[in-house]
């Protein structure tokens, strides 16, 4: 089998595991007490470099990285994010770290709270911010969610470097197609079931999106109520849901290679955060949401209440692929064969906000 790392990000440091001739072992964690937030793993390079967004209590908010797979780490001298002193804000959290596809060598695309896109050219270590994003004229009326007001997910295309979609909570999606100058919303057909005019043109609360592997037109989309799936890059939405336990949750995945498969995990609803039917259950589409299968061998079989958080669902670069997921009751589970079985890897661990995995070997 091959040589895996996986990252997780918990509330209270970060854990790194090792998958070596198959057999999975973790080390003592890094960034003790603090809530990592975002992971981001930049394979541009001969060593990947791992990005991590840290939260201390005593030092606040900072992104770290580390050029020899977690044995060290870097702090830049300067705080790599910073708000300009003119926006009058502060950073409150980095929610996701994202390397840009390899058409732009050292870019990287940090997502925070409060809700603003920031770019590095310099893999990481000083980020400047997308004004345009910040002055979107819809801001003023952009609400926090129950989690804060973020852009959590950032979406590029390895065809277009002008191409960049986020996920704001709960603003909805934004596009830009001319490298951030610009930003329209993109939410033809997302629900906003909380709202008096359920279909807003933004304003939806977007948990999660993610590309598919053989369609890069092709996103699919974890909404607070609704999975839903767009054709051609988040110009319209369609409802996939039918079939799910439950269309509520935080976290959806694509599978690395093979085009259509998509992850999802359901939970019972915003007023029952706890997993669908208290089963711990992956669900997978293999035909883009047209059906969903329960994932299930290897998993807990009694009622289990570990929700998983939007950043805590993914998979690996490898061929079958690796998926992996931890939960707010501290366990973290693989699969080795696209989400076929699974394998408790750790448990009793701080609350898991974010995984990330690849293959080095």
């Amino acid at each position: 089998m091959t040589d895996v790392l996986l990252t997780v990000g918990t509330r209270k440091g970060l854990f790194l595991g090792r998958r070596r001739d198959g057999h999975w072992s973790f080390g003592d964690p890094c960034f003790n007490a603090q809530a990592i937030y975002s992971i981001g793993i930049d394979k541009r390079r001969p060593v990947p470099r791992i990005l991590v967004g840290g939260d201390s209590s005593h030092w606040g908010p900072s992104v770290f990285h580390s050029d020899d797979l977690g044995t060290t780490w870097t702090e830049p001298a300067r705080p790599p994010v910073k708000f300009p002193q003119d926006t009058g804000a502060s950073l409150e959290r980095v929610w996701q770290l994202h390397p840009a596809p390899a058409h732009s060598p050292d870019v990287v695309y940090a997502g925070t709270e409060p809700a603003a896109l920031f770019r590095s050219a310099d893999g990481g270590e000083s980020f400047e911010l997308v004004r345009p994003l910040w002055d979107h004229p819809t801001r003023r009326r952009w609400e926090p969610g129950g989690g804060g007001e973020a852009v959590h997910t950032v979406v590029t295309d390895a065809r277009d470097p002008d191409a960049v979609t986020v996920a704001v909570s709960t603003a909805g999606v934004f596009r830009s197609l001319d490298g951030g100058a610009s930003w329209a919303p993109a939410n033809q057909g997302v629900s906003a079931v909380f709202r008096p005019d359920p279909h807003p043109e933004f304003g939806q609360c977007v948990h999660k999106i993610a590309q598919d592997a053989g369609d890069l037109d092709r996103l699919y989309l974890q909404n607070h109520w609704g999975v839903f799936r767009s054709d051609d890059a988040g110009g319209k939405w369609t409802d996939i849901g039918s079939g799910l336990p439950s269309d509520f949750g935080f976290a959806v995945a694509a599978h690395p290679h093979r085009p259509d498969t998509a992850y999802v995990f359901p939970i019972t609803a915003d007023s029952d955060r706890v997993p669908a039917g208290r089963r711990c259950r992956v669900f997978r589409t293999t035909d883009a949401g047209a059906s969903w299968e329960p994932l299930t061998q290897g998993l807990p079989e009694g009622d289990h209440y570990g929700t998983v958080l939007r950043d805590a669902l993914c998979t690996d670069d490898g061929d079958p692929a690796g998926v992996y997921f931890g939960n707010r009751n501290g366990e973290v589970y693989a699969s080795a064969d696209d989400g076929d079985s699974w394998q408790l890897l750790a448990e009793h661990l701080p609350d898991v906000l974010c995984v990330r995995a690849t293959v080095i070997g």
